[in-house]
C-alpha cells in the first residue's frame, strides 16, 4: 500500500504517475480531473494489476464487469463502492443494446464487436458516459456547500479535428452526449462551419442543455484544432477556466475501455467452443492508439490474448513503428494528401496527414502511444534488478528522450532490439489503404450482409490477413467502433453497385434521420483565438448563474 499526495491509502495499481517522470503518488481524482500531466507526460498507474480471478468474471452482466475492473484501479477511500456502482449503472444505462456492446459473427472465425449502441453511434460513448458522471460526481463533492463562484468549475475545449491531442473527430458529439446536463460543467466543441458532415452538426447542435455550447468558425478544421491548442497552452485562460481533457489522453477513457475487451471474450466464449483460458486475437482499427492500448491492461491483468492487431489506415506510425523499431512523422502535402470525402469529414492537415475515408483515424502522431513506451521501458529497466522506484524514475527519463525527440526532430529511434521485441510479443499491425477499404466493406456485404462503417473495415481487412497468418483455428475478435450511419458517403461509396443495398431503409437509424427536423443551437464565431476565448469566459459566467 502507498500512500497518495492526498494523504489517502491506494494500492500501486489505485496509485497515478506521469510517464515522464514529474509527477508520482497522485489520486484517481487528480488525474481524472488534470488530464494532463504538469511534465507534459501522460498519467498511468504505477503497476497493471494481475487479475488472478478473471475466470470467475464470465457470467457477469456489462455493468457488474465494470465494477470489478474499475475497482482495481480506483480506491474506496476515493469513491465507496457503493457510489463507483451507482455512476457505472448511470453510465451504461443509456446504450440500445442490452448486451452493451454485442458481439456479431462475421465468418471463418471471425467476429465483430459492436461498439457503437451508446447515444453517439461512436466506440467513444463506452468511455465519456462514464468520464461525464465522474466529472459530476468529483465536482459535486468538491462543491459541498458552495455557492456561485465559490464552487469548482470544469471548463471542457474540445474541437472535432483529428488531432493527436485535442478531440479526434468523433468526439465532439461523443463528449456532448457525456457532458450534457452536468453540473458545474460547461462544454465548448468547435467545428468548421459547413465542413463537416450533417450527421455529425445535426449530433452535437441539437443538444439544448444549458451547459453545451457549439461554435462553428470560419475556417478549416486546423484552424479549430489551433485555437483550442492556444487556450490550453495560455496560462491565464488555462487557470481561470480550469480547462479539462476529455479526449484519450484522460486515463479514465482508457479504463473504461478496458472492460469490452474481457467482455468481447466472455461473449465468445459463449458464442463458440472457446474455452475459458484459450487465447485469441483482438484487431483494433486505432489512430491515437487509446482503444488498443485498453486491451494491453486486458492482456497484462490475465486475459488470454495471444496477439493484439494493431490495424491503420495511410496515416500509418504505428505500423511503420512495429515493423522498423522507428517512431517517426511522415508528413504529406498537396496532391499526396488528398483523399477521402469530405461530407464524412475528411480533413488534411497543415502537419501533412494523409486524407482518408477513415478521418477519426487521420493523426500523424499517436499521442497514447507514449503510455505503452514507458511500459516497455520499465520492462527493461527491470532487466537491471533496480528496486521498482529506479525502476519508474528510468522508465521516465527513457520517455522524455524519446518524446522531446519527437518533438524537435519528427522521430525518435530505432529503439532498442530488447525493447521492441518485449513490445512484438503482445502486438502485430497492418497497414490498410483506402481502396483495401472499399473492398473489404464491399466484400463484407456481398458475403454476410453486413455493412461496415470505414473503421470497422481497415480493422476487418486487418483481422483477415492475420486469419491467414495464423490459420482459422485462433478466433478473431475486431472492434467494430462506429455506426456506418456516421460515415454514409463512404458506405454509399463503397455499396454503390449493390442492387439490394438501400442505405435509408437498411443502415440509417430512426433517431438520426429524426434529427434533420429538431431545433438546433450554434454560434457561429470568427477564426481567432481571442475571439474564442471571450465567448468562453463569457457564456461560463452565465452558465454560473
Amino acid at each position: 500500500m502507498t500512500i497518495t499526495s492526498a494523504g489517502r491509502t491506494h494500492t500501486p495499481s489505485q496509485t497515478y504517475l506521469s510517464t515522464r517522470g514529474g509527477d508520482y503518488g497522485l489520486s484517481f481524482e487528480t488525474v481524472v480531473l488534470k488530464g494532463l500531466a504538469g511534465d507534459g507526460g501522460l498519467f498511468l498507474p504505477e503497476e497493471i494489476p494481475v487479475a488472478t480471478d478473471w475466470q470467475s468474471w464470465k457470467d457477469l452482466s456489462y455493468a457488474e464487469l465494470a465494477l470489478q475492473i474499475f475497482s482495481l484501479f480506483i480506491s474506496t477511500d476515493e469513491i465507496p463502492a457503493e457510489d463507483l456502482k451507482a455512476i457505472i449503472d448511470r453510465s451504461y444505462s443509456t446504450f440500445r443494446a442490452q448486451d452493451v456492446t454485442p458481439l456479431v459473427y462475421l465468418h471463418d472465425n471471425l467476429y465483430l464487436l459492436e461498439l457503437f449502441h451508446g447515444p453517439s453511434y461512436s466506440f467513444k460513448d463506452c468511455a465519456l458516459q462514464f468520464l461525464g458522471n465522474l466529472f459530476e460526481y468529483f465536482l459535486l463533492r468538491r462543491n459541498k456547500g458552495k455557492e456561485g463562484r465559490d464552487r469548482y468549475r470544469l471548463t471542457v475545449v474540445g474541437a472535432t479535428s483529428g488531432d493527436e491531442t485535442y478531440q479526434p473527430i468523433q468526439t465532439g458529439s461523443a463528449a456532448i452526449y457525456g457532458l450534457r446536463g452536468k453540473e458545474d460543467v460547461s462544454v465548448f466543441i468547435l467545428h468548421p462551419k459547413g465542413r463537416i458532415s450533417p450527421c455529425q452538426e445535426d449530433q452535437m447542435t441539437t443538444v439544448l442543455d444549458r451547459n453545451i455550447h457549439n461554435l462553428a468558425v470560419e475556417g478549416t478544421f486546423d484552424d479549430c484544432q489551433d485555437i483550442v491548442k492556444a487556450l490550453f497552452n495560455d496560462p491565464d485562460t488555462n487557470q481561470t477556466l480550469k480547462l479539462g481533457a476529455v479526449n484519450s489522453i484522460n486515463w479514465s477513457r482508457i479504463l473504461a475501455q478496458i472492460v469490452y475487451y474481457f467482455r468481447s471474450y466472455f461473449l465468445l466464449a459463449k458464442a463458440s467452443s472457446l474455452d475459458i483460458g484459450d487465447n485469441v486475437r483482438i484487431v483494433t482499427p486505432t489512430g491515437n492508439f487509446g482503444n488498443i492500448l485498453a486491451g494491453y491492461f486486458a492482456k497484462k491483468m490475465g486475459l488470454p490474448v495471444d496477439k493484439l492487431v494493431v490495424a491503420t489506415n495511410e496515416n500509418d506510425i504505428l505500423d511503420r513503428f512495429w515493423k522498423t523499431g522507428r517512431y517517426e512523422k511522415k508528413p504529406v502535402h498537396d496532391e499526396e494528401a488528398q483523399g477521402g470525402l469530405e461530407a464524412d469529414g475528411v480533413k488534411a492537415h497543415v502537419e501533412g496527414c494523409k486524407e482518408t475515408l477513415s478521418p477519426a483515424m487521420d493523426i500523424l502522431i499517436s499521442s497514447n502511444f507514449e503510455r505503452l513506451m514507458w511500459f516497455l521501458a520499465k520492462d527493461f529497466a527491470s532487466t537491471a534488478v533496480l528496486k521498482d522506484d529506479l525502476n519508474r524514475k528510468q522508465a521516465g527519463q527513457e520517455v522524455s528522450a524519446w518524446f522531446q525527440s519527437l518533438k524537435t526532430t519528427g522521430g525518435f529511434g530505432p529503439v532498442s532490439k530488447p525493447i521492441l521485441e518485449t513490445g512484438r510479443l503482445t502486438f502485430e499491425s497492418d497497414r490498410v489503404s483506402d481502396q483495401q477499404t472499399l473492398e473489404t466493406m464491399k466484400s463484407s456485404y456481398e458475403q454476410t450482409g453486413y455493412v461496415l462503417d470505414p473503421h470497422s473495415a481497415v480493422g476487418v481487412a486487418a483481422a483477415k490477413r492475420s486469419i491467414a497468418r495464423t490459420g482459422p483455428h485462433i478466433p478473431h475478435i475486431s472492434m467494430a467502433t462506429a455506426h456506418p450511419a456516421k460515415f454514409a458517403e463512404a458506405v454509399k461509396l463503397a455499396l454503390k453497385h449493390e442492387d439490394s443495398f438501400d442505405f435509408e431503409k437498411m443502415v440509417l437509424p430512426c433517431e438520426l434521420d429524426e434529427l434533420t427536423q429538431m431545433e438546433k443551437r450554434v454560434t457561429v464565431v470568427e477564426n481567432s483565438w481571442d475571439a474564442v476565448r471571450e465567448i468562453v469566459k463569457r457564456q461560463v459566467v452565465e452558465d454560473v448563474r
